[in-house]
Parts: structure tokens; C-alpha cells; sequence
């Protein structure tokens, strides 16, 4: 990439998380640029750092902060030949920047879908529906609405327990608070199906639960993928991971933390195929689980964006901000799909937690032989962003998990 391209775009990334710090490291190491991010928080992961310069707004999380906030930062701009490359780093955000595609187009680089498509894919109902359309394989699922849940009676679900319990609308469920809340749930009884539904919907959630078979096997099952899809719905890479073990933590569940690199031609082209049917754009992340029952690999979810573990991408060879760069401001055709298989392990916490924590097995021994290898990085620690304050704080950040584990593995993982 020229010196000259580089000085004519400038990333602008919606969050302070650790996927903001980790497309911000992204840019950096690919085009030495420093990123500028918009959030309602200022979080921890982006504290301190030199990559990105983080713009706080309280409330920008939601409408009519975020697009009054955006027209604010558009009339403010001084020099009109820089192309402001826009991306969401959250499901919030996501959504948003879809919702005001139309305007936001006029002055960012914007990969949104259109509106109705992106509420077809981000609602877990509707994605299942979309799954069944394009023979792409999911748990056996119950809907559960909020009519069918009533004091003293109880919903009967069509396989065993235990069962998975989450929330359909990702989004709004943020906003349910309640006692023993956690982002997903493994439901061992019908006594806490009860439970876990009454106190949900008394909490203000009032779109379905997805109520559904519980895959057997631990966090080795899981798989992850991340894809970008350029302006014309073609596949420019596809990355996918084995991700070794979650966070244990109740609003956490579901959270990668150990990844492996991994390769699976028949995964890869099942989703290449969906993403261009579909007429996708952007960047897509893909969690599902391997089923030992049948023999197949069952979506969970579609994220709308890079997942938040998705520098282990990058980490492997594959910089997730050269695509969305050679697509939209080079304007680089498109030739060929990359299909990731790369031979970096990602962290995003502390050996110990890996030697300590990962089921024994070939899978934790490769592991093991890569850290030992120096075959492995994290998203938060760059030799290139390490002033003291940030490491100490990264350290700090890191050293709580061992406190978590302790706390909450066996419980919602062991």
C-alpha cells in the first residue's frame, strides 16, 4: 500500500472494546495509520493506547444521540479529501449503522446491509428460518414467546434436558436486568426453565427465547468463522478458528478466550455460498458447534460484524482491515476467495488458564506446543502500544480471570 492511499482514508471504529482495539491494531500494523473511535464508554481494552484515539458521547449508544452525533462529526471535518471508513464493532452499533445506511453512505464508507436484511440475520428466529431456506444445519429449536410463559405453569420442551437457553434479540436483551442473569444459559431442569423464563420477561424482555437442544461435548466443539464480503457480495476471506475455551463468566458465556487456527473446506464453502445468496456485504462471524450425533457442525448465531475475538484472524496472516481497504478505497477486483489456515494460537487470557483449564486431549497438547513454540499472541499486548499505564492495566485486566475461573467454572463450564 502507498504512502499516498494511506493518507487519503481514515478508519472510524463504534466502540471501546477489545474488537475496536483490535481492528485499531489491525490498521496500524497494516497501514501505520491511528484509528479514530466513537462510544458512549470508555472501556479498559482501548485505555491509554496510542493506536486509537477513543471519542466519548454519552447515550451515543442509541438513537437520537448516535446519528446526531454522527452529523456533528461529519460538519466538523476539515479536509474533504479523506474517505472515513466506518465500522461497527458492536451488535448495537451494527445495528445502527444499518439503520442509517442511506444517510451515513452520503459521507463514510459504509459495508451495511440494507435494514430489512440485517434484522432477518441478527434476530435468532428469523436466522434459523434463513438457516431452513439454505439447508444449513441447526439444534433442534423451540421459539418461545412471551404469551406462552404464565405464573404456574410450565413450557415442555420437545428434547431432554439439559437444554440451551438464550435470547433471541440480542440487543434488546441487554437492557434485562435480573437475579442470575447471564448471556446464555444450560438448563439443567424444567424447575429452572421456569424460573430463568418468568424472571426474563419480568424484566422488560419481550421478544422470543430460543429454547434449544444441548449439543454434547465441552468448548473444543465450537467452532468460529469470520468472513469479509466486498461491495459486489463476493468472498475476499474466510477465517476459521477452534476455539478451545470460553469465559466462564455469566454475562460472558459465549465469549472465546483460547483459539486455535483451524480448516474445514466443507465449512468454508457452505458459508461462501449462503454469504453470496444472500447478497452480503461486509464483515460476518459465524459461531457454531460440532455435533458427535450426526456428524455435523450446528450455527448458533451470525454476527453482523467481526467477532470480538477476531484478531486471531489478523494474529494468523490474515489483517482483517486489508480487505475492507482493498476493496473499498483501492477498488482492487476481486479474483479469488482466501480460505484462512494459519498456525497461530490466540489468548485472551493468561497461560496458566489454558494449562489449567482446557480438556485434556490432542487439542490442548497442540496448544501447549505452540506457546512453547512462541507460536501464539494476544489482542491487548503489541510491543508497539506498551506504555507503562496500559500495561499495567492490560496485566490487571488479565490477572482477573483467574479469580473467574475459580468463581464460575465449574459451575457454567466444568
Amino acid at each position: 500500500m502507498t504512502q499516498t492511499i494511506e493518507q487519503h482514508f481514515q478508519p472510524v471504529l463504534l466502540g471501546s472494546d477489545i474488537n475496536v482495539y483490535g481492528m485499531a491494531r489491525s490498521f496500524y500494523e497494516e497501514f501505520g495509520i491511528v484509528s479514530e473511535a466513537y462510544s458512549s464508554a470508555a472501556l479498559a481494552p482501548t485505555k491509554y493506547s496510542k493506536l486509537v484515539n477513543v471519542n466519548v458521547f454519552p447515550g451515543f449508544h442509541d438513537d437520537p444521540t448516535f446519528i446526531e452525533t454522527m452529523r456533528t462529526v461529519v460538519k466538523n471535518r476539515t479536509n474533504a479529501d479523506i474517505k472515513y471508513v466506518l465500522i461497527p464493532c458492536g451488535d448495537g452499533y451494527a445495528e445502527l449503522v444499518s439503520k442509517h445506511r442511506e444517510e451515513l453512505s452520503k459521507d463514510f464508507i459504509c459495508t451495511a446491509i440494507d435494514h430489512d436484511l440485517f434484522e432477518t440475520l441478527a434476530n435468532k428466529v428469523s436466522f434459523y428460518e434463513t438457516c431452513e431456506k439454505y439447508d444449513l444445519p441447526y439444534p433442534n429449536t423451540l421459539i418461545i414467546k412471551k404469551d406462552m410463559v404464565k405464573e404456574g405453569e410450565s413450557i415442555k420442551v420437545p428434547f431432554d434436558f439439559p437444554v440451551a437457553l438464550k435470547p433471541a434479540d440480542s440487543v434488546m436483551y441487554l437492557d434485562a436486568d435480573f437475579e442470575g442473569r447471564k448471556k446464555a444459559f444450560t438448563i439443567k431442569n424444567q424447575a429452572e426453565l421456569d424460573l430463568i423464563l418468568g424472571r426474563v420477561y419480568k424484566a422488560g424482555y419481550t421478544a422470543e427465547m430460543i429454547c434449544q437442544d444441548f449439543i454434547p461435548g465441552d468448548d473444543s466443539g465450537m467452532r468460529v468463522l469470520n468472513a469479509y464480503v466486498d461491495k459486489d457480495s463476493n468472498v475476499r476471506m474466510m477465517c476459521l478458528g477452534h476455539p478451545l475455551l470460553e469465559d466462564p463468566t455469566p454475562d460472558a458465556i459465549g465469549n472465546y478466550v483460547v483459539i486455535a487456527p483451524d480448516f474445514n473446506e466443507d465449512i468454508y464453502k457452505r458459508i461462501k455460498s449462503f454469504l453470496e445468496r444472500i447478497n452480503y456485504t461486509g464483515f460476518a462471524n459465524f459461531d457454531m458447534k460440532y455435533d458427535p450425533r450426526d456428524g455435523e457442525y450446528k450455527l448458533f448465531e451470525m454476527n453482523l460484524r467481526q467477532g470480538r475475538s477476531s484478531f486471531y484472524v489478523t494474529l494468523n496472516g490474515y489483517n482483517l482491515s486489508r480487505y475492507i481497504i482493498e476493496d473499498r478505497i483501492m477498488n482492487k477486483p476481486f479474483t479469488e476467495t482466501i480460505y484462512g489456515n494459519g498456525d497461530m494460537l490466540w489468548m485472551g487470557v493468561p497461560k496458566k488458564i489454558v494449562k489449567t483449564y482446557v480438556k485434556e486431549g490432542q487439542d490442548k497438547q497442540d496448544a501447549l506446543d505452540m506457546i512453547a513454540n512462541g507460536k501464539w499472541g494476544t489482542t491487548v499486548f503489541y510491543k508497539e502500544d506498551s506504555a507503562l499505564k496500559r500495561y499495567a492495566l492490560m496485566k490487571y485486566s488479565f490477572y482477573l480471570y483467574h479469580k473467574r475461573y475459580k468463581e464460575y467454572f465449574k459451575e457454567n463450564k466444568g
